[in-house]
């Protein structure tokens, strides 16, 4: 029989309380359990120590036995040091999607075109100063 440590859920709408069960893994999430070894209240405050509580010897136990932690209950054990923690790396979850690739994009685009757009302006009116200085001699020499 595979035996999981795990949360069951309890408490009212909007108001969870879970204890911390040792059940077979084909019993529903808030069925029957074999130990409650523990509880987690999510209302409480991170640092408030009851905020999650477990029987140390019973946890030993069960991992003795094969029971398997799930992840949540795994992070509780790591912060309690009884089990060694894993070495989580994921390099892509900091990277952007692609929604937000295709918006940085379109914005490099607009930029490069309202740059490019502001330029061949900047040399429009710098060929039209141009133009004008150039024929008032002209009409200079040939008003005299």
């Amino acid at each position: 029989m595979a035996v999981a440590i795990r949360l069951a859920r309890g408490g009212a709408k909007k108001r969870p309380y879970y204890r911390i069960v040792v059940a077979d893994t084909r019993a529903r999430r808030d069925g029957k359990f074999i130990e409650k070894i523990g509880h987690y209240n999510p209302m409480l405050e991170k640092d408030d120590e009851n905020r999650v509580s477990f029987d140390t010897d019973r946890v030993k136990h069960w991992l003795g036995e094969g029971a398997k932690p799930s992840d949540r209950i795994a992070r509780f054990l790591e912060a309690a040091g009884i089990v060694e923690g894993k070495t989580r790396n994921n390099p892509n979850k900091g990277k952007p999607g692609q929604k937000a690739l295709d918006l940085i994009e379109e914005k490099k685009a607009k930029a490069e075109a309202a740059a490019e757009a502001a330029k061949e302006a900047e040399e429009a009116a710098k060929a039209a100063a141009a133009a004008p200085a150039e024929e008032a001699p002209a009409e200079e020499a040939a008003a005299e």
